[in-house]
């Protein structure tokens, strides 16, 4: 028995052990090498005699400890030398040893998992309270072998010691998920080990006083790369260099190589190092001139949490400019060079630009445009050079749209995606008889879903390479750049603008997938994880997450090349709510920094809009402050107003019901209290809308009373969110859901003649052509574009998706029932309307649409009262005087001193089946008549549209959209 007089903890060696050394300033056990069986504590201090000679053939040992002359434990101890062996460690006040540690048979040892969040380098945020009593480390391995075994850690383990602490004000702020989770201080003594440690794997561990495992889990450590590399941020050039050079961030890895080839695929594969920048985790390397157009990959190794080991992976550039058919290899290219640029393209002119809440945007596929078309060289069909064709017919409409007033035209993702195989001969395509099928058979839907994964059309939301425009829009996806630059040149010379779709909200796939290029380079650090561990998939799936610096920075990165190189007008940023507002600001800077003189593109005129959704694991600012429709208020970037949408097609595109009817869709022919207050409600939201969805206007609600926008709820929320008309993006039908013809199919009355479906489709688009604000129209809707009902088409193959420019082939309405992944649920609905040849438009029902389409566009342009530009503004100028009817609104602009040939313009919308007759009385005495587009207009009924001066009546024919102009 021996007394350690002084001493919180007992060492007893074996009697052969020199003894130890007088300890360091900084305890030596941080970071060292920690085999299973030895202590990690920071805290423990060595005894100066802790020897016991033992008697031969001795089995245990007594053992009383003091502290001074007080026992630090009443009871005496007894050590079996059977369990503990012949080292034993123990810990003041506490039964049991802290080693040999007992088996943790109860521990939560999940290494698949990563609870703890690393976010500084001096901070482990812990899931849950942290025990005063236990002890925490970061134990890492380079090799990557750490696992659990009999109850403990086992492997090439080493350790950072944490300590209990707090968090401080602004990790609180930046960190506002993590409320509930306790932190851990990483100990000053270890804090140069930051490092290295991750650059191998790293586990979290909580022990027992007792030295028993309790948990065991990974870490994420985006925070902590954020932290250690900001530098990255903010200076590192990456991507294909100066046309020669070659850098990847990679601040995990171990080592890095560039794996250069002589081809696209095949070939011989020579190796060059890469050179590791410590202080940004950037690798790089030079070459000769003779490295311009070759191919190559990056051979990163790195430890993949997924794969639960060190990996070598071979992986394209995220900075890739270029990449092989079939994206497996990046290609070094100068975006400047004059081969990939199309005749004419460093001089091209651009139409005027034109003010945010001045625009009107079509939105359009690639495919769609023209792989119906058979004026198009079937080569040409479903490509790039369908736009630079200039005898095509989907040229043609558009050329006229321009005339019309039309300004911009929005492409679906035309960046590298993932899921059509880019060359031609490499695609599957349904060979049925689809024309010849039932317009009510489910045949057609099997037959184009039999072949979706392998066939040449998706939306393509499933990013693969951000900055490569994509191949399969290519006649040959080796000369994708040059064609992409020659469709932005067409629609140019077409007289429209041109935005493009991105998608930095998720990518294809994460882990260890081919497929997955972020990932493979930097585990764990592109993707927004879940608090264990997992990859979040709200979006559809893997959620990338921009709010980290290096995320955010390439979405910035990619968005000037884009707008710089290929000379893209505007934006539209796919769940842009998925995105810090902070980073969405980042990218207006960047393109403000635009200019002629250095970049050869105005950035100031780009416009900037998205999808400002608020749902998922960022939903209510629960990360970061969101790029939300709300947020987005005052910063001049655009979006998308459901609230009008809504209103005037009726209920929400996930009702399960399609029938329930809005303002544009029959609900004014109602009749009973329900329908009535249904319709009053959403007349103030579409009130609200055509004022440009302002916050803070105020108008004459349903209820008599004035209200301002802010006031009116929809769906729990405020309907009024926008302080500037530009900022509302409206639409009443996109790529997703029904078309409008398909929604107004649903809703309105079989019975209706097809000449009253033509009148309320007009309208419905009159409510997005005539407000304040960015107006936003799908494709097609312009001449009755249907998808056969199809509610989201996505992978639907081109026979669902065809916009047909020529009417005798129909509108596509009755190609069959839409594909039933998405629409099964609603064939009982779709298959009697589907059926009914009434409902399939022809050339007389189409040439209406196309007209009262274009009247509708050349009013906007006529008169800047349809763009008034900001809230004083539409609140001095736009009013809504009484309609006297349900399903009439009417609103009246005050233009003097904006339009000189007009001093008000009045629209009346009157959705109902019978004749309005709104008496406006600010008009009473007035010189006023129908628009001089109108006068002239093709629409007989329209005509019959008159102003009375003496009376101030606006009389205005059912299901009629009439504008008046008061002359000075």
């Amino acid at each position: 028995m021996a007394s350690l007089p002084g001493t919180a903890s007992a060492r007893v060696p074996l009697p052969a052990e020199a003894p130890p050394a007088p300890p360091p300033q900084c305890p030596p056990t941080g970071g060292h090498h920690a085999p299973r069986g030895t202590a990690p504590a920071a805290h423990l201090r060595r005894a100066s005699r802790p020897w016991i000679k033992l008697k031969p053939g001795a089995t245990d040992v007594g053992l009383i400890t003091h502290k001074g002359d007080t026992k630090d434990q009443q009871a005496g101890q007894v050590l079996d030398l059977a369990a503990t062996g012949h080292e034993t460690w123990k810990l003041s006040g506490v039964d049991g040893y802290l080693l040999p540690r007992p088996a943790a048979t109860g521990a939560d040892a999940d290494l698949s998992k990563a609870t703890a969040q690393w976010i500084d380098r001096g901070t482990v945020a812990w899931k849950g309270a942290a025990s005063a009593a236990g002890h925490y480390f970061l134990a890492y391995s380079p090799k990557g072998d750490i696992t659990v075994a009999d109850g403990d850690l086992a492997g090439d383990v080493h350790l950072i010691r944490l300590t209990p602490g707090a968090f401080s004000e602004p990790q609180k702020a930046a960190w506002p998920h993590l409320a509930s989770y306790s932190a851990l201080a990483v100990d000053p003594c270890d804090a140069g080990l930051v490092r290295a440690a991750l650059r191998g794997q790293v586990v979290a561990v909580e022990r027992a006083p007792s030295g028993a495992l309790l948990t065991a889990t990974g870490v994420q450590i985006p925070g902590v790369l954020d932290d250690l590399y900001a530098g990255a941020a903010v200076k590192a050039s990456l991507g294909p260099v100066e046309g020669r050079g070659l850098a990847v961030w990679a601040p995990t890895a171990q080592k890095v190589e560039l794996a250069l080839y002589d081809g696209p695929e095949g070939g011989r594969r020579a190796v060059h190092p890469m050179r590791r920048d410590d202080a940004t985790g950037v690798w790089s390397t030079r070459g000769p001139s003779s490295w311009k157009g070759r191919y190559y990959t990056y051979l990163v190794t790195v430890f993949a949490p997924a794969a639960g080991k060190v990996v070598t992976n071979e992986v394209t550039d995220p900075y890739s400019l270029a990449v092989s058919a079939g994206s497996e290899r990046s290609q070094i290219v100068d975006l400047s060079d004059a081969s990939l640029m199309p005749e004419g393209w460093s001089s091209l002119r651009k139409p005027p630009a034109v003010r945010q809440d001045r625009a009107s945007i079509y939105e359009l596929h690639v495919r769609d445009f023209s792989a119906s078309d058979p004026s198009v060289p079937a080569a040409e069909r479903g490509t790039y050079r369908a736009f630079a064709e200039p005898g095509g017919k989907g040229m043609a409409e558009l050329r006229s749209l321009a005339g019309d007033g039309l300004t911009h035209v929005h492409l679906l993702p035309v960046f590298d995606f993932a899921t059509v195989p880019d060359r031609a001969e490499d695609r599957t395509e349904p060979a049925c008889d689809l024309a010849a099928m039932p317009p009510d058979s489910p045949e057609q839907q099997a037959c184009v879903t039999a072949t979706a994964a392998k066939d040449s059309f998706n939306w393509g939301y499933d990013p693969l390479h951000y900055t490569v425009p994509e191949g399969s829009y290519a006649t040959d996806p080796d000369r994708r750049i040059k064609e992409f630059r020659g469709m932005v040149a067409g629609l140019n010379g077409a007289g429209l603008r041109v935005v493009m779709d991105v998608v930095y909200n998720h990518t294809h796939a994460s882990g260890q997938d081919p497929r997955s290029v972020l990932d493979r380079i930097v585990p764990g650090y592109y993707h927004r994880l879940l608090d264990d561990g997992a990859v979040a998939t709200s979006t559809c799936c893997a959620n990338t997450a921009p709010e980290h610096a290096m995320m955010g920075r390439l979405v910035v990165d990619s968005i000037v090349t884009w707008a710089r190189d290929y000379k893209i007008d505007g934006f539209r940023f796919d769940l842009m709510g998925h995105h810090p507002k902070a980073g969405i600001l980042a990218v207006r800077r960047a393109l403000d920094a635009l200019t002629p003189a250095k970049d050869g593109v105005d950035g100031k005129s780009i416009i900037l809009y998205g999808e400002g959704w608020n749902f998922g694991e960022v939903a209510d600012d629960a990360r970061f402050t969101q790029a939300t429709q709300a947020n987005m208020a005052g910063t001049g970037i655009g979006t998308f107003n459901d609230r009008l949408r809504d209103a005037v097609r009726g209920g929400s595109p996930f009702d399960a019901d399609p029938g329930v009817q809005g303002f544009g869709s029959g609900l004014a022919d109602g009749s009973g209290p329900e329908a009535a207050g249904r319709l009053a409600g959403y007349e103030d939201l579409i009130k609200l809308g055509l004022a440009g969805n302002l916050r803070d206007f105020t108008f004459t609600g349903s209820a008599g009373t004035p209200v301002k926008g802010s006031e009116i709820g929809y769906n729990g929320s405020p309907a009024g969110y926008t302080s500037a008309p530009g900022e509302s993006v409206t639409y009443v039908d996109a790529h997703d859901n029904e078309t409008l013809y398909d929604a107004l199919a649903f809703k309105l009355p079989r019975s209706a003649p097809m000449a009253d479906r033509v009148r309320m489709q007009s309208l419905s688009l009159a409510t997005v052509l005539l407000g304040q604000g960015t107006a936003f129209v799908h494709a097609g809707s312009e001449r009755l574009r249907s998808k056969s009902l199809d509610r989201n088409s996505y992978d639907s193959g081109d026979w669902f998706n065809r916009l047909l420019w020529d009417c005798r082939q129909g509108n596509g309405f009755g190609g069959g029932l839409p594909p039933e992944r998405d629409n099964g649920a609603r064939w009982p609905y779709a298959r009697p309307l589907l059926a009914d040849p009434a409902l399939r438009a022809d050339c007389a029902a189409i040439g209406a649409a196309r007209a009262g389409f274009g009247e509708l566009l050349r009013i906007r342009r006529s008169s800047p009262a349809f763009s008034l530009g900001s809230a004083a503004e539409i609140q001095r100028r736009v009013s809504f005087p009484p309609s006297g009817a349900p399903g009439v609104i009417v609103m009246r602009i005050d233009s003097a001193g904006v339009d000189p040939a007009y001093r008000s313009v009045t629209v009346v919308f009157n959705a109902g089946g019978r004749q309005a007759a709104p008496v406006v009385a600010a008009l009473k005495g007035a010189r006023t008549a129908l628009h001089p587009v109108q006068a002239a207009s093709e629409d007989p009924v329209v005509r019959q549209a008159s102003a009375d001066p003496a009376t101030g009546v606006l009389t205005v024919p059912g299901r009629t959209v009439a504008v008046f102009v008061e002359s000075p």
